[in-house]
């Protein structure tokens, strides 16, 4: 009897699941907002706007303070897909494949995505929203070989078809199965978020990636379904406070679609096992707004700390990140890629560099330090078209390196010429680039350092050339062979 019993106990610890068994991999929801600085986010300081689910993940999560992205739309999208900088994967610039062409696009083949990492473990995978890095029309698998089950995206603004301008109201839209089309009188916020909902819905019982790159608050300036009646029927607005209220009004809709987004996670009963990872591209484009009594430019294009570089950045998943949780913990894009892997227990290709370090311990309450001593931002205005290839405008562009204390900028030359203290400078006021103070020379000397170790010329964008198309770009229309061409 004994020895049966024994046996027994032995069989059941045979078949007792490991503890990476045990560890169910977590859903991951990656909102990136198109064009939003902090100054419009009320748990960030924000004034005259409310974001009330948003500041619901802030104070049930994490908040980073110190969270980097690049300054423009192309550099910072290819770098959070690759993990890598823009000086490394190329697109310094930004390029808007569907609308510009000349056989660029973002080339899946020999470049690494989050997406590709997180299927290959197992993951179903959805993109609803912008994509912008290729053109459906020629590549109508472009999202198939990034990585994406499925999707519900705005290509971008196709040269030559002026339906596809439209992303927000009539949006021309392209879903999986179905090619592009006109929803006539429908609102795109509305389809892409929708679209989330149902796919979560569906995979419930899947580990599910789910990226979200939002139209929304990138000009032009549009009403929202909860205030279109409003302006219709005001008429006495000047136009400067037009502007204002319309963008202020695309901000509380974005803040309501996360919302949307955490109810449909608790009507499928997954929230818990959901890291909800809150960003934006870049800073705001073109509005000002207050931010903790200081009035805040939009910093998009620029690598200014408070408005171009430190973007809104929050991770939420009740029961695993800490709640309440406010991080000076330094990380930029480059992590985002090695911490989605790290979460979802899946493999980085051993053959393509990745620059980026997994901040996955500290999200998890493992540590409360980050990976990082320093983080790096750069590029920005359109690329050049040089002997038929999409080219960096410049050999070598501009960047900002920080540690925790201070901050570097570099110019095209490779040469220092701004040293701040954003600890205690964080606006950036007082240069020290010629500071006598020995822990001033030592920043300097550290930070010049790290920079000494990035390549002399940065590199061009990786990718097999599209067929030729009548809309292609020609070379010299974008500007900027040797000089510098302006960020916009």
């Amino acid at each position: 009897m004994y020895r049966s019993l024994l046996c027994l106990i032995v069989l059941l610890l045979l078949i007792q699941p490991t503890e990476a068994e045990e560890r169910r991999q977590p859903n991951i929801l990656f909102i990136l907002v198109d064009d939003l600085g902090k100054e419009w986010i009320s748990s960030y300081g924000g004034e005259g706007v409310w974001t009330p689910a948003i500041d619901q993940l802030a104070t049930t999560g994490m908040k980073f303070n110190n969270a980097w992205c690049m300054p423009q739309c192309t550099p910072t999208r290819v770098t959070l897909l690759t993990g890598q900088y823009p000086f490394r994967h190329g697109w310094t610039n930004h390029w808007d494949v569907p609308r510009w062409g000349a056989g660029a696009h973002f080339d899946p083949s020999l470049n690494t995505t989050f997406a590709n990492v997180l299927r290959d473990a197992g993951y179903k995978t959805c993109a609803v929203g912008k994509w912008q890095i290729d053109d459906f029309r020629v590549e109508p698998k472009a999202m198939e070989e990034a990585g994406f089950d499925d999707w519900c995206m705005w290509t971008g603004y196709e040269a030559d078809n002026p339906p596809s301008a439209e992303r927000y109201w009539n949006p021309y839209i392209n879903i999986k199965g179905k090619g592009s089309k006109t929803f006539q009188g429908e609102f795109g916020p509305d389809i892409f978020c929708n679209y989330l909902a149902n796919f979560i819905q569906k995979h419930k019982d899947e580990p599910m990636l789910l990226y979200y790159p939002m139209v929304l608050t990138h000009s032009p300036l549009t009403t929202t379904p909860d205030n279109k009646q409003d302006f219709e029927n005001d008429n006495d607005l000047g136009q400067n406070e037009r502007k204002q209220r319309m963008f202020a009004g695309m901000v509380r809709y974005t803040n309501k679609l996360v919302g949307r987004l955490l109810i449909a996670l608790d009507a499928a009963g997954v929230r818990e096992n959901t890291i909800i990872v809150f960003t934006t591209d870049n800073g705001t484009g073109g509005q000002s707004n207050k931010r903790n009594g200081r009035m805040v430019r939009g910093g998009k294009t620029k690598m200014t700390e408070q408005n171009g570089t430190a973007m809104p950045f929050i991770v939420n998943c009740l029961g695993t990140v800490p709640a309440g949780v406010e991080t000076d913990a330094l990380i930029d894009f480059t992590d985002i890629l090695p911490t989605f892997a790290e979460l979802a227990g899946a493999k980085l290709p051993a053959d393509r560099v990745v620059d980026g370090k997994s901040f996955a311990p500290l999200i998890l309450g493992e540590t409360q330090t980050g990976p990082r001593e320093w983080i790096l931002s750069m590029g920005g205005g359109p690329a050049a078209l040089r002997d038929g290839r999409v080219q960096p405008a410049l050999d070598y562009d501009d960047r900002v390196i920080r540690d925790k204390d201070y901050k570097l900028w570099i110019n095209a030359k490779g040469k220092p010429f701004k040293l701040y203290k954003v600890s205690s400078d964080a606006w950036e006021e007082k240069n020290l680039i010629d500071s006598n103070d020995p822990e001033d020379q030592a920043a300097l000397k550290r930070l010049t350092a790290i920079a000494d170790q990035f390549p002399e010329k940065d590199a061009a964008p990786r990718y097999e050339k599209n067929p030729p198309q009548k809309w292609d770009q020609k070379p010299g229309i974008l500007g900027g062979s040797k000089k510098k061409a302006k960020r916009k």
